[in-house]
């Protein structure tokens, strides 16, 4: 089971009410960030989550507002005694940009930093999950990521396993793969559950891409920078509208849509979504430090 903090919901630049993009999705103590806007570090520390239990961060393009935060959160782990290890991955060009920083600014991290180059189609694994890279479409380099729980095995039928003569021992013997008297764990066990998915898309226009990607998850994290009154200029920024993000949402089949990368020059996030909801109901739009659970039900707010 998943935990969601929205740690920044702004876009471009920062305001008094919205910090630059980051989003931690947090399941059982271990911590996964999507993207690090400047100011992150700082925004982990008022949160309800502690930046040490971070294990990956991953980035989704080199646009300042969503990595300018990195070199200094890292810094920040190692000055605090991290010891543990942290993978950070990024489309093409994110280690060398990294390094750069952290070689100019003397950045010494003395824990292990596992960066690494990603591109669409590749899966990383931290822990037991699985973080798909997926393309996306913002007029340079970018990538959005699915992460996604291990299955959810069926439970045992202990009635048919009882029928089939499948008692004591041999219950151990089929959960370590063997067959016993033909009877296989499959036989005995309920359909397997698929885990919980999260998908975050970064900045991006509509594309195939992304539906593809997105089919079918339990969250979509979806940038909103503009209301559909302003779809040319979306368009021009490679951008997307509340209504873009809700027609995928809508098409991709997901439970619940999140807007989030919302222009500045909206103050009031209900008007993206009441307009988003006109096209796809199961929609929010969080504040800044935000706080949610993914369950059977859906996104609970706590």
């Amino acid at each position: 089971m998943f935990d969601l903090l929205f740690l920044g919901t702004g876009a471009s630049v920062p305001s008094r009410e919205r910090a630059l993009p980051c989003v931690a999705a947090r399941r059982g103590s271990d911590i996964i960030l999507f993207d690090c806007g400047e100011g992150s570090q700082r925004q982990l520390m008022i949160s309800r989550f502690s930046f040490m239990k971070i294990r990956a961060i991953f980035i989704t393009h080199l646009h300042g507002d969503h990595f300018y935060g990195l070199p200094g959160l890292l810094q920040t782990m190692g000055m605090s005694g991290r010891t543990d290890p942290v993978i950070v991955c990024g489309p093409k060009g994110l280690k060398d940009a990294l390094e750069t920083c952290m070689n100019v600014c003397e950045g010494e991290i003395e824990y292990e930093l596992d960066v690494r180059d990603v591109s669409p189609g590749d899966v990383v694994e931290v822990g037991d999950l699985k973080v798909t890279v997926f393309e996306t479409k913002h007029g340079i380099l970018s990538q959005g990521y699915v992460v996604r729980e291990p299955d959810i095995r069926g439970k045992i039928d202990k009635i048919k396993a009882r029928e089939l003569g499948i008692r004591g021992k041999a219950f151990t013997e089929l959960e370590n793969g063997e067959t016993v008297n033909g009877v296989t764990l499959a036989d005995i066990t309920a359909p397997t559950k698929p885990g919980q998915a999260i998908a975050y898309t970064g900045d991006t226009m509509k594309c195939q891409t992304v539906l593809d990607a997105v089919k079918g998850v339990d969250v979509l994290i979806h940038e909103s920078t503009y209301m559909s009154s302003e779809s040319e200029l979306a368009d021009a920024h490679f951008h997307s509208t509340d209504v873009s993000a809700a027609e995928t949402a809508k098409e991709a089949e997901v439970k619940d849509l999140v807007l989030v990368h919302i222009s500045n020059r909206y103050k009031d996030r209900k008007v993206l979504v009441e307009e988003a909801k006109t096209v796809f109901e199961n929609t929010i739009a969080p504040s800044d430090f935000d706080f949610y659970t993914i369950t059977k039900k859906g996104l609970k707010s706590a």
